[in-house]
């Protein structure tokens, strides 16, 4: 086993970890919550702190990557993860709104340090001698994205699997144990220094993105608004409280649903291999899986509104769904890798996650609030219009390859 294959495995394993963590506390939260009397707005709230520094941590993480090396921001990351779990482990009477909120901001931070750190770092590790570079490097990011939205279905489950059996504090005292012992393994067995610029970028180079860059961000940033306006807080509540599913199919739903998705995002290379001769998607790949997913939550609310049966139609709509939205997040993930040159890549994966953690937030508070003014529906609606905007921006990445590589 080759140095770089062998680095690349030990991130993934990191990266996993973490991810379940993650699921799991959303769950957690979104559920136990629920329970206490909080209404799918003020359920949404205790994530905005969380989506909100998550939009702060990719701008300035990426450049912090830059400067002291991906290896150490994937650590912070997760202990600070670590430490937000045990944060929430206090008496009942101590968790109030903003205590929640603070907790949910340390992770929302860790999250996106674990993430982008993951993602540029792969960048670094790609063999420069490698035939195939582009192929490779579509292959591993699908991986290393698909598998992690694979096992944050899994947190999903394993979060209402916790609280089912142990109770909140209990299923927060072994995630933060569980993920604690990652941190220690990862500390001595990754690279020291990866993904550390040997030129000292200024903090403004933060903001300072070539046009394509930027189209690509703002398309991401409707894209995953789109999908988290119903997604994260709307159906979870709607299956509990108007279909009437208890805690455990809930989260077993979603958890397969995202275990599909991620399954999906890591088979894309290869869904993709004929109509790309083996070479990585390109923008017009981008454009046109857009505009076919827009059709699905306005085909699904449609079907709502016209009295169909709730359940089946929810189901098929998620699949198809899950299926033309993974595949859109694999290129998308593939493509600002993939654009950026080795000594950029920190910076510009941090400014491209940035304005997907905006689209998050967006989409989380329109999930309370719409749901709660309109219902799911409304949320369907709301997110067809999202994924048109996105597909809108994703018509201008169609851009020669010349100037792709100068990125």
């Amino acid at each position: 086993m080759n140095s770089s294959f062998r680095n690349y495995l030990v991130i993934t394993a990191g990266y996993w970890a973490f991810t379940i963590t993650d699921g799991a506390l959303r769950m957690l939260v979104v559920l136990y919550f629920h329970l206490l009397g909080y209404s799918p707005f003020e359920v949404a709230m205790l994530f905005l702190f969380y989506e909100f520094f998550g939009i702060v941590t990719n701008l300035v993480g990426g450049w912090l990557g830059s400067r002291i090396g991906l290896n150490l921001t994937m650590h912070i990351g997760m202990a600070m993860q670590v430490f937000a779990l045990a944060m929430l482990m206090v008496p009942e009477a101590w968790l109030s709104v903003a205590y929640v909120m603070l907790a949910q901001a340390l992770s929302g931070i860790a999250k996106d340090l674990n993430k982008m750190s993951a993602k540029a770092g792969i960048k670094t590790l790609l063999p420069n001698e490698h035939n195939d570079k582009d192929s490779l490097l579509f292959r591993w990011v699908a991986v290393l994205t698909g598998s992690k939205n694979t096992l944050k279905g899994a947190g999903f489950f394993v979060g209402s699997v916790l609280l089912a059996l142990f109770d909140f504090r209990g299923a927060l005292a072994i995630l933060a144990g569980s993920l604690f012992v990652v941190l220690l393994a990862c500390f001595f067995m990754m690279p020291r220094g990866m993904g550390k610029s040997k030129v000292k970028q200024k903090f403004t180079r933060i903001f300072a993105k070539s046009p394509l860059i930027n189209r690509l961000s703002l398309a991401r940033f409707f894209l995953f608004g789109a999908r988290d306006i119903w997604f994260v807080v709307a159906l979870p509540v709607y299956l509990y409280s108007v279909l009437q599913w208890p805690f455990v199919e809930v989260g077993s739903f979603l958890a397969l649903w995202v275990i599909g998705y991620g399954l999906v995002q890591a088979a894309a290379p290869k869904l993709l291999r004929r109509s790309h001769h083996g070479a990585g998607p390109d923008g017009n790949t981008a454009t046109r899986w857009t505009f076919m997913l827009a059709v699905i939550p306005f085909a699904i609310a449609l079907a709502l509104f016209n009295d169909y049966q709730a359940e089946p139609v929810l189901i098929t709509g998620l699949i198809i769904f899950g299926i033309i939205f993974a595949i859109n997040s694999a290129v998308h993930s593939y493509l600002i890798v993939a654009w950026s040159d080795k000594d950029k890549v920190a910076l510009n994966v941090g400014f491209y996650y940035m304005a997907n953690a905006a689209g998050r937030l967006t989409g989380t508070v329109l999930s309370g609030w719409v749901y709660q003014t309109q219902g799911l529906p409304g949320c369907l609606i709301f997110s067809s219009i999202f994924i048109l905007l996105a597909g809108i921006f994703s018509i201008h990445l169609s851009v020669p390859v010349e100037t792709k590589k100068t990125v």
